[in-house]
């Protein structure tokens, strides 16, 4: 083989004795290999020798941008999107085979059928991160932007598409940050890039766009329920991890229930939930300290990065602990009991949530735990761990709670913790 005529983008078919593999072409920055993304989302290197022969079976043809031209329709309620960045707004590079964010209104056109649903009347991008670059000052700014759109007379829901990986915590923020909560804010994502054929980015907005028109005033993230294309759930923004690095139904409910159960046809109300007040204003609370930190206990881990947390002035951590509520306590060199104890002296918050995904902690139980709790630590019950570290971050960013600090971190404020 020593001519093909193809570049990187276009759909090919190449043929080799063992098989004929099908894929679009990337670039390749060595001459002798030809590199292949296949439908599997894979990619493959073939030696240009080992091809007998080439189609192409598409080429690629430059994408026309489509603006988003909202129009209002009578009868319909009438919600604002707000594009944060993540695989949602997405698509694929040819040249490189990876995923990039674009700025597009491409995430409209992908599920017109929202159309059917509401009225996008308004679209805020205020920034494009991938969810790993999100950080404090990110929330700050989506919650006053939520606010205002929440407050803005005619606009009855927002939604809010961002990536799946740090997606918990902004919405664990949201219901910490948003006080006054009046209107329903929906979450959502796309755990496939919305050029592919299979991505769940269309039902999931389909969903986000009906929770949005409901009578349902809470922070929730909707999901695909399963693998297949028929059913969301609109799942607690608080009591809601990403359990899956790839699959449709990545988002699972931790010790909690879901709010609702969506799907084109249908919308079922699952248990009790906030309802909407039209009436009521939506307050920005946005305070928060960055001393925050969260760590995970593993067998064998020595204390000392205590010193390091107090060295930085933290002011509060979080331990992720094993079990029902234990720290390694009896190795020489490794028990953490005096370093919490005197950490704490010193007038840093330390609390412990559970590295388990169910269940709630109980020290009570071995001995173990009753001397850990004996060290002044506050136990968190059923809480999830990033969701403590975010609501740690926002109580101590209040010096009017100094003295009450602990009992904040138990009250119940966004549904966090179980009755």
């Amino acid at each position: 083989m020593k001519e093909m005529v193809f570049s990187p983008g276009d759909r090919v078919a190449l043929k080799t004795r063992e098989k004929t593999w099908n894929g679009y072409i990337l670039e390749s920055h060595d001459p002798e290999i030809v590199l292949l993304k296949l439908k599997s989302g894979y990619n493959i290197g073939i030696r240009e020798r080992e091809i007998i022969s080439a189609k192409t079976l598409e080429k690629l043809k430059k994408k026309e941008e489509k603006k988003y031209s909202p129009s209002v329709r009578e009868g319909k309620k009438n919600v604002a999107l707000i594009i944060t960045g993540g695989t949602i707004s997405s698509r694929l590079d040819p040249k490189t085979g990876a995923v990039v964010s674009t700025d597009s209104d491409d995430i409209l056109n992908i599920s017109p059928e929202m159309s059917e649903v509401c009225n996008i009347i308004k679209i805020k991008k205020p920034f494009l991160k991938l969810s790993e670059d999100m950080a404090h000052r990110d929330w700050v700014e989506l919650t006053r932007i939520s606010v205002g759109l929440l407050n803005e007379a005619g606009i009855d829901g927002i939604i809010i598409t961002h990536g799946t990986d740090t997606l918990s915590y902004t919405s664990s923020a949201l219901s910490f940050f948003i006080r006054d909560l009046n209107k329903p804010v929906a979450l959502t994502y796309s755990q496939r890039s919305i050029d592919r054929g299979s991505t769940d980015a269309h039902l999931n907005l389909i969903c986000a766009a009906k929770y949005a028109v409901s009578d349902i005033a809470e922070v929730c993230i909707i999901g695909h329920e399963n693998t297949n294309d028929k059913n969301c759930l609109a799942m607690p923004g608080t009591r809601t991890r990403k359990m899956h690095t790839s699959a449709r139904d990545t988002f699972k409910i931790i010790n909690s229930l879901p709010v609702a159960r969506i799907s084109k046809d249908k919308f079922e109300i699952l248990r009790e939930f906030n309802a909407r007040d039209n009436s009521k204003k939506a307050k920005a609370d946005v305070k928060y300290s960055d001393k925050v930190a969260l760590i995970k206990i593993h067998p064998g881990m020595g204390p000392s990065i205590l010193d390091y947390y107090k060295k930085e002035g933290f002011r509060g951590i979080i331990l992720e602990v094993s079990g029902l509520g234990h720290v390694p306590g009896k190795e020489s060199g490794k028990n953490w009991l005096p370093k919490i104890k005197n950490l704490i002296s010193k007038g840093v918050f330390v609390f412990a949530a559970a590295q388990t995904f169910y269940g709630r902690l109980n020290p009570n139980v071995y001995s173990a735990g009753r001397n850990l709790q004996k060290t002044g630590i506050i136990f968190l019950e059923d809480m999830l761990g990033e969701t403590a570290f975010v609501k740690l971050s926002w109580i101590l960013g209040h010096p009017f709670w100094k003295n009450k600090v602990k009992e904040k971190m138990l009250e119940n404020v966004a549904g966090e913790v179980s009755g």
